[in-house]
């Protein structure tokens, strides 16, 4: 499910200009858009200051590609049309289709992929002219330093059977669902952090699915997920803000917070995670050979 026709409170018309497909709205200060009608609407002058929606939004179109890219590859066996990822779009190195044993494990995946894919015409659609492209992708070399760093062996291979699949997926999801609740703290147009909402709560349904499925392939499948976890944890910042799908000797299917409340990171956190480094200022790698696409590019 993706969050289309976005709708907001009583303005003024020039506030937001609907479109068929989505409202193309105020991005933050300094910063207009045009709706397919034609219409622009200037940004204020009062309004805060801080990271623009626009560029929280391509931060997040980044993040999206690389979920299209990896479930379309492991489902079906080829990535994103030329049409959805943009003009001058990066290459996508690795993935192939992957032989799902167990065929509900096949058809939740294939789900994602068609979520994942929502994601990514939604953005653009919303973003208009203001959409990135598609970063360069390598699964390859992405995968290679995660398998090393969580200690999954040299053969790792996310593409190789459906436990690998569903265990990259994690790795995607996870992060993805703090991402999203980092960026509900800072969207500034209540229409944007509506759609941000609604799309956190599909990637958290993705997240659930994918960490239950492995909690129930068994202790093989526990100790790859909570090493991949482990790994993320060490590179996203000194803040404890990973967790295993298994803890104190049962299922860990939700990692939050005692209270219950799912954890945040900032872009900054993100891409340490999807770059594979703690290293403040990086601005590429791992996932992203040549980084981001946008403003939100540097650790």
């Amino acid at each position: 499910m993706t969050p289309g026709g976005l709708k907001g409170g009583s303005h003024d018309p020039c506030d937001s200009v609907t479109s068929s497909a989505a409202p193309l709205l105020q991005l933050g200060i300094g910063v207009t858009i045009a709706s397919t009608s034609g219409l622009v609407r200037p940004a204020r002058a009062d309004e805060p200051s801080g990271p623009a929606d626009e560029d929280i939004f391509q931060f997040a179109l980044n993040l999206e590609y690389m979920e299209a890219e990896y479930y379309l590859r492991g489902t079906t066996g080829k990535g994103i049309d030329d049409a959805d990822a943009g003009t001058d779009a990066g290459p996508v190195t690795g993935g192939k289709q992957v032989t799902f044993d167990t065929p509900a494990v096949g058809e939740f995946m294939r789900e994602v992929a068609d979520n994942e894919l929502a994601h990514v015409k939604f953005y653009r659609k919303t973003l208009g002219d203001q959409a990135v492209p598609r970063p360069a992708i390598d699964f390859d070399a992405g995968f290679a330093a995660v398998a090393k760093a969580a200690g999954l062996g040299e053969d790792f291979d996310p593409f190789g059977n459906e436990m690998n699949f569903v265990l990259g997926g994690m790795l995607f999801e996870d992060v993805g669902v703090t991402a999203y609740a980092g960026a509900a703290t800072v969207l500034k147009n209540k229409d944007f952090l509506a759609a941000a909402a609604g799309i956190l709560a599909v990637e958290a349904y993705h997240m659930g699915m994918a960490r239950s499925t492995l909690y129930r392939m068994g202790e093989k499948a526990w100790e790859a997920a909570n090493a991949v976890s482990d790994a993320r944890d060490k590179i996203d910042g000194s803040d404890d803000k990973d967790q295993g799908i298994r803890m104190d000797e049962k299922a860990n299917v939700v990692p939050s917070t005692p209270d219950a409340v799912a954890f945040t990171r900032t872009p900054e956190e993100v891409l340490r995670i999807v770059y594979l480094t703690d290293q403040p200022g990086t601005n590429k790698g791992g996932f992203y050979p040549n980084g981001m696409n946008g403003a939100i590019k540097s650790t």
